[in-house]
Protein backbone atom coordinates (compact mmCIF):
# COMPACT_ATOMS: atom_id res chain seq x y z
CA UNK A 1 0.00 0.00 0.00
CA UNK A 2 1.37 3.58 -0.68
CA UNK A 3 0.61 6.32 2.10
CA UNK A 4 -0.29 9.36 -0.26
CA UNK A 5 -1.55 11.66 2.58
CA UNK A 6 -1.55 11.78 6.75
CA UNK A 7 -2.65 14.01 9.07
CA UNK A 8 -3.80 12.11 11.90
CA UNK A 9 -4.58 15.42 14.25
CA UNK A 10 -7.49 15.87 11.77
CA UNK A 11 -8.56 11.94 11.58
CA UNK A 12 -7.15 11.43 7.81
CA UNK A 13 -5.04 9.48 5.70
CA UNK A 14 -5.15 8.55 1.61
CA UNK A 15 -3.87 5.81 0.35
CA UNK A 16 -3.49 3.75 -3.41
CA UNK A 17 -4.83 -0.09 -2.34
CA UNK A 18 -1.72 -1.59 -4.85
CA UNK A 19 -2.76 -5.32 -4.50
CA UNK A 20 -5.26 -7.94 -3.11
CA UNK A 21 -3.07 -7.92 0.17
CA UNK A 22 -3.67 -3.85 0.54
CA UNK A 23 -7.37 -4.51 -0.07
CA UNK A 24 -7.45 -6.99 2.74
CA UNK A 25 -5.90 -4.44 5.06
CA UNK A 26 -8.01 -1.41 4.64
CA UNK A 27 -11.23 -4.56 5.12
CA UNK A 28 -9.89 -4.11 8.85
CA UNK A 29 -8.95 -0.87 8.93
CA UNK A 30 -12.06 1.24 7.93
CA UNK A 31 -15.04 0.98 10.08
CA UNK A 32 -18.60 2.25 9.67
CA UNK A 33 -18.91 6.34 10.28
CA UNK A 34 -15.49 6.69 8.30
CA UNK A 35 -15.56 9.51 5.65
CA UNK A 36 -14.71 7.88 2.73
CA UNK A 37 -13.79 9.98 -0.22
CA UNK A 38 -12.67 9.51 -3.65
CA UNK A 39 -13.15 9.07 -7.46
CA UNK A 40 -16.24 6.43 -8.58
CA UNK A 41 -18.58 6.12 -11.03
CA UNK A 42 -21.99 7.12 -10.41
CA UNK A 43 -25.26 6.68 -12.42
CA UNK A 44 -26.34 10.18 -13.58
CA UNK A 45 -29.69 10.80 -14.98
CA UNK A 46 -30.19 13.38 -17.69
CA UNK A 47 -33.34 15.08 -18.81
CA UNK A 48 -36.56 16.22 -16.72
CA UNK A 49 -37.96 14.17 -13.92
CA UNK A 50 -41.26 13.92 -16.34
CA UNK A 51 -39.91 12.94 -19.43
CA UNK A 52 -40.89 9.28 -20.33
CA UNK A 53 -37.09 8.74 -21.93
CA UNK A 54 -34.56 9.96 -19.40
CA UNK A 55 -31.29 8.95 -20.14
CA UNK A 56 -28.89 7.89 -17.33
CA UNK A 57 -25.19 7.61 -18.18
CA UNK A 58 -22.31 6.74 -15.95
CA UNK A 59 -20.28 9.42 -15.00
CA UNK A 60 -16.64 9.47 -12.83
CA UNK A 61 -17.46 11.67 -9.98
CA UNK A 62 -15.53 13.09 -6.95
CA UNK A 63 -17.73 12.47 -3.87
CA UNK A 64 -17.39 11.75 0.28
CA UNK A 65 -19.60 8.97 1.83
CA UNK A 66 -20.01 8.44 5.78
CA UNK A 67 -19.55 4.40 5.93
CA UNK A 68 -22.62 2.89 6.88
CA UNK A 69 -22.04 -1.22 5.33
CA UNK A 70 -18.33 -2.96 5.15
CA UNK A 71 -18.32 -5.98 2.43
CA UNK A 72 -15.37 -8.31 1.64
CA UNK A 73 -14.50 -10.52 -0.69
CA UNK A 74 -11.47 -11.87 -2.31
CA UNK A 75 -10.26 -8.95 -4.48
CA UNK A 76 -13.03 -6.40 -4.08
CA UNK A 77 -14.24 -3.85 -0.63
CA UNK A 78 -17.58 -2.48 -1.03
CA UNK A 79 -18.26 0.48 1.10
CA UNK A 80 -21.91 1.67 1.33
CA UNK A 81 -23.12 4.60 2.46
CA UNK A 82 -24.58 8.42 2.32
CA UNK A 83 -22.78 11.13 0.48
CA UNK A 84 -21.94 13.88 2.59
CA UNK A 85 -19.83 15.83 -0.42
CA UNK A 86 -20.07 15.75 -4.37
CA UNK A 87 -20.61 17.73 -7.13
CA UNK A 88 -23.96 20.42 -7.76
CA UNK A 89 -25.42 17.70 -9.76
CA UNK A 90 -25.54 14.90 -7.13
CA UNK A 91 -28.13 14.60 -4.33
CA UNK A 92 -26.77 14.76 -0.78
CA UNK A 93 -27.87 12.27 1.29
CA UNK A 94 -28.31 9.45 -1.39
CA UNK A 95 -26.70 6.34 -1.23
CA UNK A 96 -23.55 5.03 -3.25
CA UNK A 97 -21.17 2.56 -2.76
CA UNK A 98 -17.35 2.66 -3.52
CA UNK A 99 -15.80 -0.38 -4.84
CA UNK A 100 -12.00 0.02 -3.93
CA UNK A 101 -10.10 -2.45 -6.06
CA UNK A 102 -6.30 -2.91 -6.95
CA UNK A 103 -4.94 0.67 -7.58
CA UNK A 104 -7.92 2.62 -5.83
CA UNK A 105 -6.64 6.10 -4.26
CA UNK A 106 -9.12 6.73 -1.15
CA UNK A 107 -8.91 9.01 1.47
CA UNK A 108 -10.66 7.76 4.89
CA UNK A 109 -11.52 10.09 7.79
CA UNK A 110 -12.14 8.65 11.44
CA UNK A 111 -12.95 10.17 14.80
CA UNK A 112 -9.99 8.68 16.08
CA UNK A 113 -7.72 6.26 15.05
CA UNK A 114 -7.02 3.44 16.94
CA UNK A 115 -3.41 1.99 18.07
CA UNK A 116 -3.78 -1.09 16.23
CA UNK A 117 -5.51 0.28 13.02
CA UNK A 118 -2.04 2.68 12.60
CA UNK A 119 0.02 -0.18 13.14
CA UNK A 120 -1.97 -2.22 10.23
CA UNK A 121 -1.23 1.05 8.26
CA UNK A 122 1.97 0.66 8.89
CA UNK A 123 2.72 -2.57 8.24
CA UNK A 124 0.81 -2.36 5.13
CA UNK A 125 2.78 0.39 3.55
CA UNK A 126 6.02 -0.40 4.52
CA UNK A 127 8.66 -2.32 2.41
CA UNK A 128 9.98 -5.07 3.85
CA UNK A 129 13.00 -7.16 3.72
CA UNK A 130 12.05 -9.76 1.07
CA UNK A 131 12.20 -13.44 1.73
CA UNK A 132 11.17 -15.06 -0.94
CA UNK A 133 13.23 -15.80 -4.14
CA UNK A 134 11.69 -16.77 -8.08
CA UNK A 135 13.84 -19.07 -10.11
CA UNK A 136 12.46 -19.21 -13.47
CA UNK A 137 14.78 -21.61 -15.85
CA UNK A 138 14.90 -24.13 -19.13
CA UNK A 139 17.87 -26.46 -19.60
CA UNK A 140 19.76 -23.57 -21.12
CA UNK A 141 19.43 -20.32 -18.80
CA UNK A 142 18.23 -19.67 -15.34
CA UNK A 143 17.65 -16.36 -13.45
CA UNK A 144 17.22 -15.64 -10.15
CA UNK A 145 15.09 -12.73 -8.45
CA UNK A 146 14.45 -11.28 -5.14
CA UNK A 147 11.03 -10.37 -4.53
CA UNK A 148 10.53 -7.26 -3.53
CA UNK A 149 6.78 -5.95 -2.22
CA UNK A 150 6.72 -3.57 -5.44
CA UNK A 151 8.66 -5.66 -7.78
CA UNK A 152 12.12 -7.93 -7.84
CA UNK A 153 15.78 -7.64 -8.59
CA UNK A 154 17.53 -9.99 -10.91
CA UNK A 155 20.59 -11.40 -8.65
CA UNK A 156 21.76 -13.47 -11.19
CA UNK A 157 21.65 -15.19 -14.50
CA UNK A 158 23.59 -18.75 -15.21
CA UNK A 159 23.44 -20.13 -18.41
CA UNK A 160 23.53 -24.07 -19.43
CA UNK A 161 25.57 -25.86 -22.41
CA UNK A 162 23.48 -28.10 -24.74
CA UNK A 163 25.00 -30.51 -26.55
CA UNK A 164 24.60 -33.59 -28.52
CA UNK A 165 21.89 -35.69 -28.56
CA UNK A 166 23.84 -39.03 -26.70
CA UNK A 167 25.06 -36.24 -24.26
CA UNK A 168 22.05 -33.92 -23.45
CA UNK A 169 20.92 -35.74 -20.40
CA UNK A 170 24.22 -35.33 -18.83
CA UNK A 171 24.35 -31.92 -19.04
CA UNK A 172 21.09 -30.96 -18.60
CA UNK A 173 21.69 -33.02 -15.26
CA UNK A 174 24.89 -30.95 -14.13
CA UNK A 175 22.61 -27.53 -15.06
CA UNK A 176 20.35 -28.56 -12.98
CA UNK A 177 22.60 -28.96 -10.28
CA UNK A 178 24.27 -25.60 -10.88
CA UNK A 179 20.85 -24.10 -10.40
CA UNK A 180 20.01 -25.80 -7.57
CA UNK A 181 24.22 -24.70 -5.70
CA UNK A 182 22.74 -21.05 -6.52
CA UNK A 183 19.60 -21.72 -5.00
CA UNK A 184 21.11 -22.90 -1.46
CA UNK A 185 23.03 -20.50 -1.62
CA UNK A 186 21.06 -17.63 -1.84
CA UNK A 187 18.65 -19.19 0.66
CA UNK A 188 21.29 -19.00 3.20
CA UNK A 189 22.29 -15.56 1.90
CA UNK A 190 19.08 -13.53 2.71
CA UNK A 191 17.62 -16.23 5.16
CA UNK A 192 14.68 -17.21 2.16
CA UNK A 193 11.31 -19.01 3.57
CA UNK A 194 10.16 -19.65 0.20
CA UNK A 195 11.14 -20.20 -3.02
CA UNK A 196 9.42 -20.06 -6.22
CA UNK A 197 10.28 -22.07 -8.95
CA UNK A 198 9.08 -21.70 -12.37
CA UNK A 199 10.10 -22.82 -15.93
CA UNK A 200 8.13 -23.50 -19.56
CA UNK A 201 6.89 -27.15 -19.91
CA UNK A 202 8.40 -30.18 -17.82
CA UNK A 203 12.01 -28.56 -16.88
CA UNK A 204 11.11 -27.47 -13.24
CA UNK A 205 10.07 -31.37 -12.54
CA UNK A 206 13.20 -32.81 -13.72
CA UNK A 207 15.19 -29.88 -11.98
CA UNK A 208 12.95 -31.60 -8.61
CA UNK A 209 14.27 -35.13 -9.43
CA UNK A 210 17.67 -33.79 -9.13
CA UNK A 211 16.80 -32.11 -5.18
CA UNK A 212 17.68 -34.17 -2.66
CA UNK A 213 17.47 -31.67 0.23
CA UNK A 214 14.27 -32.03 2.04
CA UNK A 215 14.53 -29.34 3.95
CA UNK A 216 14.94 -26.86 0.47
CA UNK A 217 12.33 -28.81 -1.05
CA UNK A 218 9.65 -27.95 1.59
CA UNK A 219 10.47 -24.33 0.57
CA UNK A 220 9.61 -24.63 -3.15
CA UNK A 221 6.34 -23.56 -4.58
CA UNK A 222 5.98 -24.54 -8.24
CA UNK A 223 4.47 -22.77 -10.83
CA UNK A 224 4.85 -21.95 -14.48
CA UNK A 225 6.04 -19.41 -16.91
CA UNK A 226 6.05 -19.02 -20.85
CA UNK A 227 9.37 -18.51 -20.87
CA UNK A 228 12.76 -17.89 -19.21
CA UNK A 229 14.29 -13.89 -18.63
CA UNK A 230 12.78 -11.23 -16.71
CA UNK A 231 10.05 -11.07 -18.56
CA UNK A 232 9.11 -14.96 -17.47
CA UNK A 233 10.12 -13.26 -13.72
CA UNK A 234 7.39 -10.56 -14.44
CA UNK A 235 4.71 -13.48 -15.18
CA UNK A 236 5.42 -15.25 -12.26
CA UNK A 237 5.11 -12.17 -10.34
CA UNK A 238 1.64 -11.96 -11.73
CA UNK A 239 0.61 -15.51 -10.50
CA UNK A 240 -1.40 -16.85 -7.61
CA UNK A 241 1.51 -18.59 -6.39
CA UNK A 242 3.12 -15.50 -6.12
CA UNK A 243 0.67 -13.83 -4.27
CA UNK A 244 -0.14 -16.81 -1.94
CA UNK A 245 4.25 -16.72 -1.24
CA UNK A 246 3.75 -12.59 -0.32
CA UNK A 247 1.56 -13.16 2.23
CA UNK A 248 2.94 -15.73 4.27
CA UNK A 249 4.70 -13.73 6.74
CA UNK A 250 1.69 -11.99 8.27
CA UNK A 251 0.43 -15.81 7.94
CA UNK A 252 3.40 -17.60 10.27
CA UNK A 253 3.33 -14.56 12.99
CA UNK A 254 -0.47 -15.48 13.19
CA UNK A 255 -0.53 -18.98 13.06
CA UNK A 256 1.87 -18.93 16.07
CA UNK A 257 -0.69 -16.24 17.98
CA UNK A 258 -3.47 -18.73 17.81
CA UNK A 259 -1.20 -21.84 18.41
CA UNK A 260 0.02 -19.57 21.56
CA UNK A 261 -3.56 -18.97 22.49
CA UNK A 262 -4.08 -22.76 22.21
CA UNK A 263 -1.39 -23.84 24.71
CA UNK A 264 -3.15 -21.25 27.19
CA UNK A 265 -6.19 -22.92 26.66
CA UNK A 266 -4.91 -26.45 27.53
CA UNK A 267 -3.14 -25.22 30.09
CA UNK A 268 -6.55 -23.72 31.50
CA UNK A 269 -4.24 -20.89 32.39
CA UNK A 270 -3.93 -17.27 30.69
CA UNK A 271 -6.58 -17.65 28.30
CA UNK A 272 -10.10 -16.65 27.47
CA UNK A 273 -12.16 -17.08 23.78
CA UNK A 274 -16.04 -16.37 22.54
CA UNK A 275 -17.54 -13.16 22.53
CA UNK A 276 -18.73 -13.15 26.04
CA UNK A 277 -15.44 -14.70 28.12
CA UNK A 278 -13.32 -12.04 26.09
CA UNK A 279 -15.96 -8.99 26.44
CA UNK A 280 -15.18 -9.38 30.39
CA UNK A 281 -11.92 -10.14 30.17
CA UNK A 282 -11.27 -6.55 27.51
CA UNK A 283 -13.45 -4.89 30.08
CA UNK A 284 -11.53 -5.82 33.12
CA UNK A 285 -8.40 -4.71 31.31
CA UNK A 286 -7.07 -8.10 31.52
CA UNK A 287 -6.64 -8.40 27.96
CA UNK A 288 -2.86 -9.02 26.57
CA UNK A 289 -3.19 -9.78 23.21
CA UNK A 290 -6.65 -9.96 21.27
CA UNK A 291 -7.42 -12.38 18.76
CA UNK A 292 -9.87 -12.11 16.29
CA UNK A 293 -11.01 -13.08 12.68
CA UNK A 294 -12.02 -11.03 9.91
CA UNK A 295 -14.24 -13.83 9.27
CA UNK A 296 -15.78 -12.66 12.24
CA UNK A 297 -15.68 -9.03 11.93
CA UNK A 298 -17.46 -9.39 8.52
CA UNK A 299 -20.17 -11.65 10.24
CA UNK A 300 -20.70 -9.37 12.96
CA UNK A 301 -21.35 -6.59 10.52
CA UNK A 302 -23.87 -8.31 8.42
CA UNK A 303 -25.88 -8.88 11.60
CA UNK A 304 -25.23 -5.26 12.68
CA UNK A 305 -23.12 -6.49 15.81
CA UNK A 306 -20.08 -4.60 15.28
CA UNK A 307 -21.13 -2.32 18.32
CA UNK A 308 -19.68 -4.82 20.71
CA UNK A 309 -16.51 -5.60 18.81
CA UNK A 310 -15.79 -1.91 18.39
CA UNK A 311 -16.17 -1.82 22.67
CA UNK A 312 -13.76 -5.17 22.94
CA UNK A 313 -11.51 -3.27 20.73
CA UNK A 314 -11.41 0.24 22.56
CA UNK A 315 -11.03 -1.32 25.94
CA UNK A 316 -8.22 -3.48 24.51
CA UNK A 317 -6.82 -0.26 23.04
CA UNK A 318 -7.58 1.66 26.60
CA UNK A 319 -5.89 -1.34 28.52
CA UNK A 320 -2.75 -0.86 26.66
CA UNK A 321 -3.38 -4.82 24.61
CA UNK A 322 -2.08 -5.57 21.61
CA UNK A 323 -4.78 -6.60 18.66
CA UNK A 324 -4.51 -8.88 16.08
CA UNK A 325 -6.80 -9.54 13.28
CA UNK A 326 -6.45 -13.22 11.91
CA UNK A 327 -6.95 -13.83 8.35
CA UNK A 328 -9.66 -17.09 8.47
CA UNK A 329 -7.63 -18.36 5.12
CA UNK A 330 -5.20 -20.36 6.75
CA UNK A 331 -5.22 -23.05 9.39
CA UNK A 332 -4.78 -20.63 12.38
CA UNK A 333 -8.31 -18.50 11.36
CA UNK A 334 -10.07 -21.79 11.10
CA UNK A 335 -9.64 -22.69 14.34
CA UNK A 336 -9.79 -19.67 15.89
CA UNK A 337 -13.13 -19.37 13.81
CA UNK A 338 -14.40 -23.04 15.44
CA UNK A 339 -13.35 -21.20 19.59
CA UNK A 340 -15.88 -18.79 18.18
CA UNK A 341 -13.60 -15.67 16.14
CA UNK A 342 -12.69 -13.87 19.18
CA UNK A 343 -10.62 -15.11 21.89
CA UNK A 344 -7.68 -13.32 24.38
CA UNK A 345 -4.43 -14.76 26.22
CA UNK A 346 -4.35 -12.55 29.61
CA UNK A 347 -2.18 -10.91 32.08
CA UNK A 348 -3.66 -12.78 34.71
CA UNK A 349 -6.19 -15.73 35.18
CA UNK A 350 -9.35 -14.33 35.49
CA UNK A 351 -12.15 -15.52 38.52
CA UNK A 352 -15.33 -15.92 37.27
Amino acid sequence: MKLLFKDIKKGEIRVKAENQEDIWYLSNIIDEGDLIKGKTLRKIKLGEKEQRNQKIIKKAVFIELKAEKIEFSIDILKILGKITQGPEDITLGTYHSFNIEENTIISIKKEKWLKFQLEKLKEACQERISKILIVVHDREEAYFALMKKYGFQILATINGSVQKKDQEQQIKGNFYMEIIKQIKEYTERYKIQNVILASPAFWKEDLMKELKDDELKGKIILATCSSVGKNAVEEVLKRPEAKEALKQDRISKEMNLVEKLLEEINKNNLAVYGIKETENAALAGAVNILLITDKFIQKSRQENNYGKIDNILKSVEQSKGEINIISSDHDGGKKLNGLGGIGAILRYKMNY
